[in-house]
């Protein structure tokens, strides 16, 4: 692993690929870390891709600073990118990490040339709100003040985010994981419906970790679409 600092913090994150390849970032859901991806980065390696899979703030080996608005996470993925000297990057967010990922492509589509969101719901205000969760026992691989923070946030999330889909403008591919996934898939499709230049694909059965349980439906969907 490497590090970077970033937005006033230090990122953690992984790579795989040729160094000279183009590059393609991956940010992880809630409560995992960029290992996670290492299935997947490493078959899109072999295409050969120059693959990025940092862990997100609060997560895994990046700092856990105790502010985990997704705002933040999004400036620092942006930090992320200037600092590797990346200036363009196909960019791919599962859940929190998609949302991390649209943030971003609103405000500096400049910096994305495709995006994909896995089962990402649209930000819509929760009712009734998610409760409370109950903080496990024992040591956690990630700052529980960031499960609460991004409880709140999906409860309540800013207006602007969803105002701002439009300024999405590159091609997007949203993957939905059928109505076995916790995230209302009616969401999903909405969130493919407004970004101007977006199509959906539902892998049916596979839930809402599409990547890790249908791996090769999830890439037989997001390598064409990269190639493009």
């Amino acid at each position: 692993m490497d590090t970077v600092k970033t937005n006033g913090i230090t990122l953690a994150y992984r790579t795989w690929g040729p160094e000279e390849a183009p590059p393609v970032v991956l940010l992880h859901c809630r409560g995992a870390d960029g290992a996670d991806w290492t299935p997947i980065a490493e078959r899109l390696a072999a295409r050969p891709r120059r693959v990025y899979a940092p862990d997100l703030r609060g997560h895994g080996r990046s700092d856990w600073p105790g502010g985990y608005a997704c705002e933040a996470m999004c400036d620092d993925v942006r930090g992320f990118l200037a600092a590797l000297g990346i200036r363009r990057t196909d960019l791919v967010g599962h859940s929190l990490g998609g949302t991390v990922a649209y943030l971003l492509a609103q405000r500096a589509p400049g910096r994305v040339r495709r995006l994909v969101l896995e089962d990402v719901p649209a930000p819509f205000p929760l009712d009734p709100p998610r409760p409370p969760a109950a903080r496990p026992e024992g040591d956690l691989p990630f700052d529980w003040a960031m499960v609460e923070q991004t409880d709140g946030q999906r409860n309540a999330p800013d207006p602007v985010w969803w105002d701002h889909m439009g300024r999405i403008t590159m091609p997007t591919l949203v993957i939905g994981g059928g109505s076995s996934s916790l995230v209302p898939q009616a969401q999903v499709a909405a969130v493919a419906d407004v970004i101007p230049d977006a199509r959906l694909v539902t892998v049916d059965g596979a839930g809402h970790l599409v990547h890790e349980t249908r791996p090769d439906e999830f890439l037989d969907a997001v390598e064409p679409f990269l190639v493009g």
